[in-house]
């Protein structure tokens, strides 16, 4: 076979993909909002890159913890000044001698960390149990989903908040010769929190879209043909039935956010001054009417711009899996083509 013929068939073959990838690009170019949801998410992805070189952390330092700018201990019984206005010193200003640029900027690192960690935990406990829910049906489909119907049952904040109080910080176990501890910091707690509210909601939809599945001609064929259980799962139902959990876990990264904030706002989040928006703002309380000033926006800075953070990462994910929605939906696909 000569080089010419070689070549045609390489492109005969590549032909689907390259129409798929055009269709793509025409559709992301032809809806603004798309780009706009793009252009937020790459720019919190470039500073969450950036951190160390747009805010520098103390030598020896936890980078999370912001560095206290102060006069007197960083906390505890010492009653902190009073904020003070953006300068060159503290772009953002400073919050109970607090660094509120250098919160900001390393609290887009943990609003990753935390979004990307909850999902993806939620994500595997919930295709497992869907998936053998959904396929094996029968007595496991009703028990597992009379399971994930616990925790419909009462609110996912109030849940998340029973988890973190009744979850122990420290894990021990003893069994000769297993053993070991697992200390949790409440960060840690936080996030096993929420993944333990969410992953129901992924099982519910996977099961769902498995049953659809299941019956399909090519599904029967792969059963005719000798393949395993597990084979037909991982080969042929999952592919075709895990693009609707997809588009909901990038839909879903913003209320993990706005679930995180509330839970930090509360009280329940990172320590004190760690870098996270929420703790921030949490911290910013006594500050949003001032009884110390006439002006009753004075100190408005140390709520609005972590606010601002918080509201451009939700936006910035609703956007973009919004726009992965029309791609992988077929229905929205048929009514683009």
């Amino acid at each position: 076979m000569g080089f010419k013929s070689r070549l045609r068939e390489f492109k005969n073959e590549m032909r689907p993909t390259v129409r798929e990838l055009k269709f793509v690009i025409d559709r992301v170019i032809s809806n603004p909002l798309s780009l706009v949801g793009a252009e937020f998410l790459l720019f919190f992805v470039g500073v969450a890159l950036l951190a160390p070189l747009l805010a520098p952390p103390m030598p020896n330092e936890d980078p999370y913890n912001i560095p206290y700018s102060g006069s007197g201990p960083s906390w505890g019984h010492y009653i902190p000044p009073l904020p003070s206005p953006p300068n060159a010193v503290h772009p953002f200003g400073t919050l109970k001698g607090y660094d509120i640029y250098y919160g900001c900027i390393w609290g887009t690192r943990t609003a990753f960390r935390t979004s990307l960690l909850v999902i993806f935990g939620a994500l595997v406990i919930g295709l497992f149990i869907g998936c053998v829910a959904g396929y094996c049906g029968g007595f496991i489909d009703v028990l597992m989903m009379r399971f994930a119907d616990i925790f419909f049952a009462v609110p996912g904040l109030l849940l998340a908040l029973v988890f973190i109080v009744a979850w122990p910080s420290v894990w021990s176990v003893n069994l000769d010769p297993l053993r070991f501890t697992v200390a949790f910091s409440r960060l840690d707690k936080l996030i096993v929190a929420l993944v333990l509210v969410r992953w129901p909601y992924y099982a519910r939809l996977i099961r769902g879209e498995i049953l659809k599945v299941k019956n399909e001609d090519y599904v029967e064929a792969a059963k005719a043909i000798g393949c395993s259980g597990l084979r037909v799962m991982v080969r042929h139902i999952v592919p075709n039935s895990i693009y609707p959990i997809l588009t909901m876990a990038f839909l879903d990264i913003g209320g993990i956010v706005l679930s995180f904030a509330t839970l930090s706002f509360l009280g329940f989040g990172p320590p004190v001054m760690y870098a996270d928006w929420a703790t921030i703002i949490s911290h910013s309380v006594n500050y949003i009417l001032p009884v110390t000033s006439q002006d009753p926006f004075a100190y408005a800075y140390t709520f609005i711009i972590p606010s601002m953070f918080i509201s451009g990462f939700i936006l910035a994910w609703s956007l973009v899996g919004d726009a992965l929605r029309g791609l992988l939906d077929p229905m929205i696909r048929r009514r683009w083509s």
